[in-house]
């Protein structure tokens, strides 16, 4: 009887969610009317990759209603590292979309014919600003009918918003801005094939080339392979930072864990051989090189690539966004989500989680855990009991519970401190999450 409660005990350590008697508060307060009628239009080209663009098209549906005026429906980055030619119905279910943000913003598909060829103004909006700016943004549509906005990401503040625009940014990222019917059709398929297995960690793994040359994360790579991505650095122009020293990033937590590294804490967690993990990822550097190591601690690892049949992704072959949409679904409804890295999609995925009950994710501690792996390499540490012991500590108040956002950094000043704050829509917590019998 004693093992049998110690193993639910353990159950619940391990997939157990976090509710706490919270839920989801999106209802616009009494004061909030319906849009009124205007004749300024507002044109977005949305940034980025996959969740840079979400979160984007939402801070631009919270500024339309701001600024009180209507919104083309944005056209998706076409030119960035992913050179994905998909449009917005491609991923998104426009007409949704459209139908359930009516009563808060005006959306139209396309500029009326009387304005294809009308002058516009163009605008790039300053990073985390507050509703103050965009009273003062209004003043552009004295002269133009039509204001243009190159950049969607982060244009919106974090905090210090009306709880009716922040509100409103929950509604349209959790409930309008749907993925597309074959999108959202193959995801469920993909969902119901893991569950049939049991319990599954999504793991968004972020071991991509791409992600290692911007960082400048060598450790445990080849001198060739160290050269390659270096060489991608310096040629990719808009990566501002060149010199990097990956030794010293490694130890300030700015690096991703390895998949070797990933393997070794989720059994340090607690997690056994048998557990079935999603990898959430693109394609990882190096293939099956530095996969293995993790296949080695858990050989039930699968992807969408064994998941689905070749016939159900090719519809989405060069499309990343497309791919990246079943990445999120599937880490969405998985059991715990873990990602090895902070980045847009981790942030996206663990806020929504948040807002749809506190589901699980596991954000590992990378400095502190790049310093008892530190410890493993010099034999003054063996994996084990105390190996486990110390790892489950570190990562107590590290699973989702709820709480507030963080505010900026302590000693950070200016627009800088911005930048240190917790993303809204990675902590939507208290504007969108109430306890429950509060509104």
């Amino acid at each position: 009887m004693a093992l049998a409660e110690d193993q639910d005990v353990l159950n619940e350590q391990l997939w157990g969610s976090n509710v706490y008697g919270y839920h989801a508060c999106v209802t616009p307060t009494r004061s909030y009317i319906a849009p009124i009628e205007s004749d300024r239009y507002m044109t977005v080209r949305s940034n980025g990759g996959l969740n840079q663009m979400r979160t984007g098209i939402c801070d631009m549906i919270a500024v339309a209603r701001l600024v009180n005026a209507t919104l083309v429906i944005p056209q998706l980055d076409k030119r960035s590292f992913w050179q994905d030619t998909s449009t917005f119905k491609d991923i998104f279910n426009e007409p949704d979309f459209i139908k359930a943000l009516e009563g808060d913003v005006h959306i139209v598909s396309d500029l009326p014919e009387s304005l294809q060829s009308a002058p516009r103004a163009r605008k790039h909006f300053t990073s985390w600003s507050g509703a103050s700016y965009y009273e003062d943004v209004k003043e552009l549509w004295k002269d133009h009918r039509v204001v243009h906005v190159p950049k969607s990401d982060s244009r919106l503040a974090n905090n210090g918003l009306p709880i009716d625009i922040q509100r409103l940014r929950c509604r349209c990222l959790y409930q309008a801005l749907r993925f597309s019917d074959p999108i959202e059709d193959l995801g469920k398929k993909l969902v119901e094939r893991l569950k049939s297995r049991g319990k599954f960690i999504a793991l968004h793994l972020r071991y991509e080339k791409d992600m290692l040359a911007f960082t400048g994360c060598t450790y445990g790579l080849s001198e060739s392979e160290a050269d390659e991505l270096r060489i991608m650095r310096e040629k990719t122009s808009h990566w501002k930072l060149k010199d990097i020293n990956s030794t010293e990033q490694r130890s300030r937590g700015n690096c991703p864990l390895t998949p070797g590294e990933m393997g070794m804490f989720l059994r340090a967690m607690g997690y056994t051989e048998s557990t079935w993990i999603y990898l959430a990822a693109g394609e990882i550097y190096g293939g099956d090189k530095y996969i293995s190591k993790l296949r080695l601690y858990f050989p039930n690892l699968v992807s969408k690539e064994v998941l689905a049949t070749k016939e159900e992704l090719e519809k989405f072959k060069n499309h990343a966004s497309q791919v990246a949409s079943l990445d999120y679904i599937i880490s969405m409804e998985s059991d715990v989500f873990i990602p090895s890295h902070s980045g847009n999609m981790a942030r996206a995925v663990e806020g929504h989680r948040r807002f749809l009950g506190h589901r699980k994710t596991l954000t590992p501690d990378r400095r502190g855990l790049v310093e008892l792996f530190g410890l493993l390499e010099k034999g003054e540490l063996m994996e084990g009991p105390k190996l486990s012991s110390l790892i489950t500590k570190m990562h107590k108040y590290r699973q989702g519970a709820p709480r507030k956002r963080y505010v900026s950094l302590p000693g950070s000043k200016g627009r800088a401190r911005l930048r240190t704050e917790e993303s809204f829509y990675e902590n939507p917590f208290p504007e969108c999450i109430c306890l429950t019998g509060k509104h």
